[in-house]
């Protein structure tokens, strides 16, 4: 059985947390602490580790899900979780635009640091005043063959969609090599 790790970024209240515990077939491990920050008047807890959970696909492949924080007093902990790891992807709140230059600055980050597959899930779509998946490559000035999908951290289904797809782009991107 192979093991392949995956890492979950994204800024604050993104959806983190909840992506990962929505499609972990174990208990998620969390770090979850009282927000003491400015987050406090967007959440009351947030993460300062990680998070980590595990899915199996199929027979033959785990893929081991770690969660980043989100506030930028632990972004050293991104060095650290993205060791190893074989995809991204990088969650964006689609309601929250004020969130999109720190987006923009974490897939700065993870693509100068590893040269790994990435996708962005555009989360909280259910939600009425969502940026639409292409208002969001706009937004963040994407290139084309960047995938964004569309997201609802919540939704099992949807988690998984975005984790296959994530795991299409890893396999084309190695029969291109």
């Amino acid at each position: 059985m192979q093991t392949v790790k995956m890492v979950i970024s994204g800024a604050v209240n993104a959806g983190k947390t909840q992506f990962i515990r929505a499609i972990s077939e174990i208990e998620v491990v969390s770090t979850e602490r009282k927000a003491t920050d400015d987050t406090k008047d967007i959440k009351k807890e947030t993460t300062v580790a990680m998070d980590f959970g595990r899915i199996s696909v199929g027979d033959d492949l785990v893929l081991h899900l770690f969660g980043t924080p989100g506030q930028k007093r632990f972004d050293f902990m991104w060095e650290i979780l993205s060791e190893g790891m074989l995809g991204l992807i990088v969650l964006v709140d689609s309601t929250r635009p004020e969130t999109f230059r720190e987006t923009n600055r974490i897939i700065d980050f993870f693509t100068a640091y590893r040269d790994a597959p990435y996708v962005i899930a555009a989360n909280k779509q259910d939600h009425e005043n969502a940026w639409s998946p292409d208002e969001l490559r706009l937004a963040l000035r994407l290139n084309s063959d960047v995938k964004i999908l569309p997201c609802v951290a919540t939704e099992r289904e949807t988690v998984k969609n975005v984790l296959l797809e994530l795991l299409y782009v890893i396999m084309q991107r190695s029969t291109e090599e």
